[in-house]
């Protein structure tokens, strides 16, 4: 770029207090230029919402963690009472700070979005969002702009940014939680698709699984082992007794979750093996396609059921590499993430940062 090109840019974003002097830059001779960074006072707020779980968090212009919570809730109470939650929680941390206003905020929600009007689109888990005004709602409480998007697609970019795929320019994130859901990231970029729902992947038809899904189709991957599927399969084996560990587990807690499967699972229980081995095999089969379709670079595995550990994560490996050509397959890693909960506010503060200021991560 010119010079006269960067002081524009430079002049634009100082106006806008994005952007700061900190003094001049060492010599080499000749008049010292002056070196610019982020502005202190820029915070920005990330919040991921799950099906079962609310996460906020405050970040710094580099997006780095001052302030993070994590509180469990239940999605489909609807859109008032979850709303309600995470606005406490991100006006909590914004105090923690000592911010009175942040500079924008970033929301991921466990559904479609209609990503230019900032709403959710037919949403087959939370049917009582659809069309909610989430981002006009939160732009009147919090006054500064406001961009909403798939949970899974601020995941990947919270990856992107500061995860493992931080050097991938092409790579796929799979969420595996209650739902089951797929960020594309294209040459750096996040694919959405002509209407936001790319990657939309726990509603495409596996074999074998005649399962009544909450679309109304039958047979999608996310109907035979999202997080709810799992806490089915784990129920019925319970109560027929094919597994007593199971049954013992319902006893104690009153109910069975993926996290009793996981228990089970790491306790040796054989029935608990089994569901995860055929979860992860349908899982590695919808992703041999999209290898074969994509041909990614990398795949990171995150969500609540990556809890379940190894023997989910070689299953789903064990089925890409089978199914997928060599030459797709020959450099390509198949992780976890290990960013957690954060991942989401993450991506949350950066889909912000880029869409409303152009941050140029």
């Amino acid at each position: 770029m010119s010079r006269t090109t960067i002081g524009t840019e430079l002049g634009r974003l100082t106006a806008l207090q994005l952007v700061e002097e900190i003094g001049p830059a060492a010599s080499r001779g000749g008049r010292r230029s002056t070196v610019v960074d982020l502005a202190g006072r820029v915070r920005f707020v990330g919040v991921a919402i799950g099906a079962t779980s609310v996460s906020a968090a405050v970040t710094d212009g580099g997006l780095r963690v001052l302030a993070f919570e994590r509180m469990e809730c239940d999605v489909r109470q609807g859109p008032e009472p979850v709303l309600e939650l995470a606005m406490e929680q991100s006006r909590r941390l914004l105090l923690k700070s000592g911010v009175d206003k942040p500079t924008g905020v970033g929301v991921g929600v466990p559904a479609p979005v209609d990503f230019s009007r900032g709403v959710p689109v037919s949403p087959p888990i939370i049917p009582r969002w659809d069309g909610y005004p989430v981002r006009d709602v939160l732009r009147r409480q919090f006054d500064c702009p406001v961009v909403l998007d798939n949970v899974v697609n601020v995941m990947a970019l919270g990856e992107r940014h500061a995860g493992v795929a931080s050097a991938a320019e092409n790579f796929l994130f799979v969420k595996l939680g209650s739902g089951i859901g797929c960020g594309i990231v294209a040459k750096g970029e996040l694919y959405r698709g002509m209407d936001g729902c790319a990657g939309d992947i726990g509603h495409i038809s596996v074999a074998g699984s005649g399962e009544i899904c909450a679309c109304g189709n039958t047979g999608c991957l996310e109907a035979s082992f999202g997080g709810d599927a799992l806490a089915r399969d784990a129920l019925v084996a319970a109560r027929s007794e094919r597994s007593p560990l199971l049954g013992e587990l319902l006893e104690r807690d009153g109910t069975l979750t993926a996290a009793q499967v996981g228990e089970a699972v790491a306790a040796g229980d054989p029935t608990s093996l089994q569901m995860v081995r055929d979860g992860g095999r349908r899982v590695g089969e919808v992703l041999a396609g999209l290898v074969s379709f994509f041909n990614p670079s990398l795949i990171v595995l995150g969500g609540r059921l990556t809890l379940l550990g190894h023997v989910l994560l070689a299953e789903i490996r064990g089925a890409i590499y089978r199914r997928s050509l060599p030459l797709a397959t020959r450099n390509l890693p198949i992780t976890m993430s290990d960013l957690g909960p954060q991942g989401g506010v993450i991506g949350a503060a950066r889909l912000v940062s880029e869409e409303v200021y152009g941050f140029p991560w």
